[in-house]
């Protein structure tokens, strides 16, 4: 539910990525110029412009079918081996038949549209050799499908994304069965559904909806568009990569942060991973997929889902194509499903599917030949295509993000002037307030021409700020990135410190505090946050973390600044319980507070 504020006026990487992709080029010089807003929205202009976000979440919910994901699973198995090497001249195996046939469907889905959404190839040259592998492929391709926005005065991009590519145990192999169904026929046909559905529909921003190649060899493919884009000077508003999406039951193993055991099914929680701590502008794109989830289809939708914004950028020790974009500053998350069958090891003991000729569509329970009993959960598979349209769907729709300035007035309210750009109205704003947890604590509505408002905060030394532009439709913009504010910052006056004080008994009058860590629980990592008013204790203070019975587990050296200071604890998987984390300084504790791990 959107809460309306009554109006107070106020006087006033993936770290192994490789980069050696190169002569990149757009198959169509329409679609080109799409991309980088040099056309007339008037060419592209529906008959019917349906622009409602009501009538868009309502179709979304209606019209993703399970049975098109399921006919784009079989199809995409069908091909066998999709290896980024393998195979591009036959037409019914390999990689080549499947991004032709990929193609193909997009034209499809253009036709039924008025011949809105525009497909193309993105070309780029890699070698063989740079992924270990042998081989004489080298010009590769993702597909994409491009639905051009309403208005160009600020082009903007938002992209769905997904890869084709499949593999087996041996990350080489262009010729063994590498039907790769978990990993990722299920994001390849979220991002093709979502093309079908969508292209009816009009937005303010374009939308691109990219299958790529190459994300089991280093995130090429995903690696060369954000590339290209980026040299070109596009703005992304943001990026949904869909990765294993579509399964529900729990393997012998799982990265972690990994599922509870051995045939668990979950099929109503999905995970997004993205970089940063707490406060990053990937976590608030997070959270607005959340938040629009939540207000727009929660109450509509049979099986509610669980969205869970989780603490790192992807698993332990695994990556996705998101991170070819964030590790170029662009917004960008990775959703996935809750339990993995795998974790992709090449161990001879390994069982599960992940990474495995066993990534199949399922077995033949009766024995008459046909595939009936699915590893994919197709319902599952349908309500994550439903998170991700419609996150992208209110984001195209709506208008730009406005910058705020905060203040802090009193102990529970915040002064809120908004700075829209130059020449820009916008009938309302929406205002999100956070303290120590990954989901926004309140979501102010403010309707009407205003500059200047006051909200009020939850009780707290630190918190969290950050607004949105409303349109005509109530359609809100993104989040911008948030401010992290503290009550003592304006109510602390104090004199220079004297660094000859004993520093634990002064702590409180330096203006230090160490709060409690977010989110609390956590899952595999948590941000810890101390406040300071001085730099003199910059090389005397550190984080000693310890079990209940002062068991020491961890120690952190912190170089404290005056303000805010951020420090991650990535704990990992293999113990739960409750911790104390306590600030040390010059060897002695100066505050403590209690953490909940759990797994």
């Amino acid at each position: 539910m959107k809460f309306l504020l009554p109006v107070v006026l106020l006087t006033t990487t993936w770290g192994e990525c490789t980069y050696a992709q190169n002569n990149q080029a757009v198959s169509s010089a329409e679609v080109n110029k799409i991309l980088l807003g040099t056309y007339n929205p008037v060419n592209y202009q529906a008959t019917t412009v349906i622009t409602d976000p009501g009538v868009i979440s309502a179709g979304l919910l209606s019209q993703i079918s399970t049975d098109s994901l399921k006919a784009d699973l079989y199809a995409l198995a069908g091909f066998r081996n999709r290896n980024t090497f393998s195979d591009t001249t036959s037409t019914t195996r390999g990689i080549g038949a499947a991004r032709r046939w990929i193609y193909s469907k997009f034209q499809q889905y253009s036709s039924a549209n008025e011949g809105r959404l525009k497909p193309a190839y993105l070309w780029f040259d890699y070698s063989p050799s740079s992924a270990g592998c042998s081989g004489s492929i080298t010009r590769h391709a993702n597909v994409m499908a491009v639905l051009p926005g309403s208005q160009t005065a600020n082009p903007s991009l938002i992209i769905v994304e997904g890869h084709m590519d499949s593999r087996n145990a041996d990350n080489c192999d262009v010729t063994g069965s590498a039907l790769g169904i978990g990993d990722n026929a299920t994001g390849t046909a979220l991002v093709m559904e979502l093309a079908r559905v969508l292209s009816q529909y009009t937005f303010r921003s374009t939308i691109v909806f990219s299958v790529n190649t190459g994300e089991e060899q280093g995130l090429i493919g995903a690696s060369a568009l954000a590339n290209y884009l980026d040299g070109k000077n596009v703005r992304i508003k943001a990026v949904n990569n869909n990765d294993v999406a579509g399964g529900v039951f729990c393997g012998h193993t799982a990265s972690s942060p990994g599922c509870p055991f051995y045939g668990d099914i979950d099929s109503t929680d999905i995970r997004i991973f993205s970089l940063g701590t707490v406060n990053s502008a990937h976590k608030q794109w997070a959270r607005y997929v959340k938040l629009e989830y939540k207000e727009q289809l929660m109450n509509q939708v049979s099986v509610p889902m669980n969205i869970n914004i989780m603490q790192n950028e992807d698993r332990s020790g695994r990556g996705g194509d998101h991170q070819a974009f964030s590790a170029l500053s662009y917004t960008a998350v990775r959703f996935t499903q809750a339990n993995e069958d795998g974790n992709g090891s090449t161990s001879s003991s390994y069982q599960d599917r992940q990474h495995n000729i066993r990534d199949s569509l399922g077995r033949d329970s009766n024995g008459d030949g046909q595939v009936d009993s699915l590893y994919v959960n197709l319902d599952y598979l349908s309500r994550n295509t439903l998170i991700n349209g419609n996150s992208l769907a209110m984001v195209a729709l709506g208008p730009d993000t406005v910058n705020i300035t905060p203040t802090v007035l009193t102990a529970n309210l915040v002064r809120v002037k908004f700075n829209p750009s130059s020449g820009v109205s916008n009938p309302g704003y929406r205002i999100a307030i956070r303290s120590n947890s990954n989901d926004w604590d309140s979501v102010y509505t403010v309707s009407g021409l205003v500059d200047t408002i006051a909200v009020p905060y939850p009780m707290n030394t630190n918190f969290y700020i950050s607004a949105a532009a409303m349109d005509a439709n109530n359609t809100e913009s993104q989040f911008a990135t948030e401010f992290t504010l503290s009550t003592k910052q304006y109510v602390l006056s104090l004199p220079p410190p004297d660094p000859r004080l004993p520093a634990p008994a002064d702590a409180g009058y330096y203006g230090i505090r160490l709060m409690p860590n977010r989110p609390n629980p956590f899952d595999e990592s948590t941000t810890v946050a101390i406040t300071s008013g001085t730099d003199v204790f910059s090389d005397r203070t550190w984080l000693q973390f310890t079990t209940l019975d002062g068991r020491v587990i961890r120690r952190m050296q912190v170089q404290l600044k005056k303000g805010l200071n951020e420090v991650l604890l990535d704990h990992g998987f293999t113990v739960a319980g409750t911790y104390v984390c306590s600030l040390i300084i010059d060897g002695l504790p100066a505050q403590s507070t209690k953490m909940l791990f759990r797994r």
